[in-house]
């Protein structure tokens, strides 16, 4: 056989072992250490293996991960989600659907210190859904707008999605930060807008809350001072020059240490979970990127990347409808492969495609995150949807989805908004320079 027909067979191969719900890494370490081998020799792909686990695991550019799953970790242990979810609760919950609003806005505000969306639906979901529910709000918008607003996590910086990709394609990951800020509040503001004409249409969906006065608004704006005060501290650091993004991840993991400690928020017990919650989290990450890295260079060697681009680049179609394709085939990818392992599998792929048809790489960057967005909500992986399910038994999963249909509609709007203009997605990075 040929390394293209080895190649082909490898990922028929890797998508088996998905479906038999295999861990995504140790499938994509299993196909990719076959493939190699069957190409070139087993003694390689062995040698292969340890070369790159042992330099994933020690990379120095990859600690930036740890840091800013800590300080969510921190941030969640420490009160800041439900100080968070308070505010915004009081300044939208006496609207129809105020709440899911307001949770919409958690989420995003704790995205801006989390980096995960995955972590953002499980922490808005303990915070907001009890709230939702004894207010009498359907199960579909309170669960659909939890794990939606979790998906803002992967989009509102610091994003590990575009660590991952920033390390992958060799772009600055402060433009990437930037780029996504104005697209977060595009896609947060969609989202409102859906649940409100939703409410209005049909009031039982979401009741109008109690309405408190303008003292108690200002004065739940303390809520939200820690969430700015480490947003500041990393973003403006950062931009500043004053230290690089991995020593941004770690001023904000100490800054956020230091806010729980002046609350008194923490003790041995909370400090041993969020310890253990940032190692297994960070660990599951490194083994994607580890296995991401394995089978692509399987891949390399067997040539279908190069084959594909070639295939992409001599279609004769205008570049807008060849961006269109690469486009579709993220999205239904990411109905079945979870949103990190898509961007590690695909962008080796699709990158060198983008770069010979002079699309700007921020802009694909913001894009390919936005629709792996929609791939977290949607079955059969909406890995956002398993995440509220298993934290709120009582719904059924089947209802989540349901719930999370109306805003994956807004997602498919904002990505057509922002490849119609892609400054919105540029202009704030060239504001700062």
């Amino acid at each position: 056989m040929s390394p293209v027909e080895i190649g082909i067979i490898g990922c028929i191969v890797l998508f088996v072992l998905l479906f038999t719900s295999m861990p995504v890494a140790f499938a994509m370490i299993a196909s990719g250490v076959l493939g190699f081998a069957l190409i070139i020799t087993p003694q390689a792909a062995f040698s292969m293996v340890i070369a790159e686990l042992f330099e994933t695991f020690t990379s120095y550019n990859l600690t930036v991960i740890p840091l800013f799953v800590m300080m969510g970790q921190v941030a969640f242990h420490a009160g800041i989600s439900k100080r968070l979810f308070h505010t915004t609760y009081v300044w939208f919950g006496h609207l129809r659907g105020g709440l899911a609003m307001a949770t919409v806005f958690a989420c995003a505000g704790f995205g801006a210190i989390c980096g995960s969306g995955p972590a953002t639906a499980a922490t808005m979901a303990s915070v907001a859904l009890p709230e939702m529910k004894r207010y009498g709000y359907a199960d579909s918008l309170a669960s659909g707008s939890v794990a939606a607003g979790g998906s803002l996590g992967m989009l509102i910086p610091p994003s590990v999605v575009f660590i991952v990709y920033a390390l992958m394609t060799e772009q600055s990951i402060g433009t990437l930060f930037l780029a996504g800020i104005v697209p977060g509040l595009l896609i947060v503001g969609l989202f409102c807008v859906n649940i409100y004409i939703r409410c209005l249409k049909d009031g039982t969906l979401g009741p109008a809350g109690p309405k408190h006065g303008w003292k108690e608004r200002f004065k739940s704006l303390n809520g939200v001072i820690e969430t700015v005060l480490l947003f500041i501290l990393v973003m403006g650091g950062m931009f500043k020059g004053f230290f690089t993004p991995i020593e941004a991840a770690a001023i904000g993991a100490a800054g956020s240490f230091v806010i729980a400690f002046v609350q008194k928020e923490l003790n041995m017990k909370k400090i041993k979970r969020i310890l253990l919650e940032t190692v297994r989290t960070s660990s599951m990450v490194f083994f994607i990127i580890a296995g991401a890295t394995i089978f692509g260079r399987f891949l390399a060697v067997s040539r279908i990347p190069f084959e594909v681009a070639n295939g992409f680049v001599s279609l004769p179609f205008p570049g807008g409808v060849t961006i269109m394709l690469i486009i579709l085939f993220f999205l239904v990818a990411g109905c079945f492969i979870d949103a990190l392992a898509l961007v590690l599998l695909t962008i080796p792929i699709f990158y060198p495609v983008i770069q010979q048809l002079g699309f700007d790489p921020v802009w694909f960057g913001v894009i390919v995150v936005v629709i792996t967005q929609m791939g977290v909500i949607t079955p059969p992986v909406g890995v956002n949807v398993y995440v509220v399910s298993g934290i709120e038994r009582d719904i059924p999963l089947p209802v989540i989805f349901k719930g999370s249909m109306p805003f994956l509609g807004m997602l498919v709007l904002a990505a057509v908004i922002l490849i119609a203009v892609p400054k919105i997605c540029l202009f704030l990075p060239a504001l700062v320079g």
